[in-house]
């Protein structure tokens, strides 16, 4: 995991040094790679669904945004993120288009850990103390609204949520 959390490190570090300043804090670099860590481990650019699980899923990036998603659409749209976002895709190259953007976060992951910044940024609540991993899982169902947590079962979301507290954990001493 040391190898996936690195590289999700650099991505966030990366994207954190675009955006303004405010917007980068240890609080930010947890919550951040370990949404990373839920969605993707930082090993799958694209959703694995199926049995045998392949890349064939809707989502893309280390942070599994969907076209019509919050990370997508939502920050392009939002009031508190849209000129934000703007910068970004001109600083990538990339067209301010929900397809342009959701292809180009496949593969470039700087704009994907920006975007996912700004949609953390978009929720009304502050971001939670670092080691507030309550406050940290809450931010997370808000923002990404994870299918698998919302249609699982009492038992898959006790496991999704215990797998984001202790990956969490583990981000604090990262960061």
């Amino acid at each position: 995991m040391s190898h996936a959390l690195a590289v999700g490190r650099a991505a966030v570090a990366a994207a954190l040094a675009q955006l303004p300043s405010n917007l980068d804090s240890r609080s930010a670099r947890a919550i951040l790679l370990t949404i990373g860590l839920q969605e993707s481990l930082f090993l799958y650019r694209r959703q694995m669904v199926g049995n045998p699980p392949r890349p064939t899923g809707p989502a893309t990036s280390f942070w599994q945004a969907e076209v019509g998603g919050g990370m997508v659409r939502g920050v392009r749209l939002h009031p508190s993120s849209a000129k934000l976002a703007a910068g970004l895709y001109a600083l990538h190259g990339v067209q301010p288009t929900d397809s342009a953007i959701w292809t180009a976060i496949e593969r470039n992951d700087v704009l994907a850990a920006g975007l996912a910044r700004l949609l953390l940024y978009s929720d009304p609540q502050p971001l939670p103390a670092l080691g507030d991993a309550e406050g940290a899982w809450q931010l997370y169902l808000r923002t990404w609204r994870p299918g698998a947590y919302t249609r699982g079962t009492p038992a898959t979301q006790a496991e999704l949520h215990a797998k984001f507290i202790a990956s969490y954990r583990s981000c604090i001493a990262a960061v």
